[in-house]
């Protein structure tokens, strides 16, 4: 790259709670970061304006918005052909949102804007453990279950750029399915996201007498956290709730990967902190559950990038484009 082109991209990991922005340099280093909270703003603009004012300090340090090529973004239901968010149940902005229009006049330079997940799998194909892979499929557990699909080096969209919604695939076709803040019952994300760990929780303390710690806690303030507290003294019934969440999940991938045999599922977010709580009981599901002809073919991985690094990193790779 020639010494007058612009040097840096910004990225922007846009969460339900919090929205990190990161300057990012060709090299793929983090070179300064900012955070506000994504909720408090009801009127998008007002939004935009308070990150723009964030930003201002950071774009400084790179020598001002002149050294900046383009910034991209990766949003809940990120619209990646249309720059919108679209009806994302998890935001305070309803409808269709011009957010990469309403970027662009605000800062000037070019914005792109993709799905937070196909964000997160960006990143980690270009700097985490997927480098090198050309199929893999990048699972997100957070308050949700996203997903990004990789197939043959290509992100995929598909034809309204909204493809690889896995976290809706449904798991419980009964009546008795868990709702989902998508307005169906019985999807992954009831189940196996974070919340859906404490909602499992819930339901098992309160068809048990089996003593555990996760007593002594308001019922309806347990988070997976609590979980995993309880799961790392040993507690039967912590372990039996990631036991459940992980055969669920890992049963559900082995479904995953009948459709594109990937090379890898990269799983991120903060479930994964639970570690070989949640990794070993989706090892079982998954192992039980897929086909012989794709037997001992997919790595389950842990994604190597830290906190929001991928969804930054990946949404900063839009910026180059």
């Amino acid at each position: 790259m020639e010494a007058n082109e612009k040097s840096y991209v910004i990225g922007l990991d846009m969460g339900g709670t919090n929205s990190v922005f990161g300057i990012v340099d060709q090299r793929g280093n983090i070179v300064a970061q900012t955070a506000i909270k994504t909720k408090g703003y009801p009127d998008i603009n007002d939004y935009v304006a308070a990150s723009v004012e964030a930003l201002k300090p950071i774009i400084e340090a790179v020598g001002g918005i002149e050294n900046v090529r383009g910034m991209g973004i990766g949003a809940p239901n990120g619209n990646f052909y249309c720059g919108t968010i679209e009806h994302a149940p998890n935001l305070e902005w309803k409808g269709i949102v011009p957010v990469g229009e309403l970027f662009e006049k605000a800062l000037g330079v070019p914005v792109r804007v993709t799905n937070d997940a196909n964000a997160a799998a960006m990143g980690e194909m270009a700097y985490g453990v997927a480098k090198g892979m050309k199929n893999f499929i990048m699972i997100t557990l957070g308050t949700g279950v996203g997903s990004g699909i990789v197939i043959d080096g290509k992100m995929v969209y598909g034809s309204d750029g909204f493809a690889g919604e896995l976290g809706h695939v449904t798991v419980d076709h009964t009546e008795n399915g868990r709702p989902c803040g998508c307005g169906r019952k019985g999807c992954l994300e009831a189940y196996c996201s974070a919340t859906g760990v404490a909602r499992t929780a819930r339901e098992i303390l309160a068809k048990s007498d089996e003593p555990s710690p996760l007593r002594d806690l308001d019922p309806d303030s347990i988070t997976s956290y609590d979980v995993f507290c309880a799961a790392e003294k040993g507690d039967k019934m912590a372990l039996e709730i990631f036991e459940f969440t992980g055969r669920l999940l890992g049963r559900t991938c082995a479904d995953f990967a009948t459709f594109c045999s990937p090379e890898a599922f990269v799983f991120f977010g903060g479930l994964c902190k639970a570690g070989h709580y949640i990794m070993d009981p989706i090892q079982r599901g998954y192992d039980e559950h897929i086909l012989p002809v794709f037997k001992g073919k997919a790595k389950l991985l842990v994604s190597g990038l830290k906190g929001s690094e991928a969804a930054v990193l990946g949404a900063s790779a839009l910026g180059w484009e």
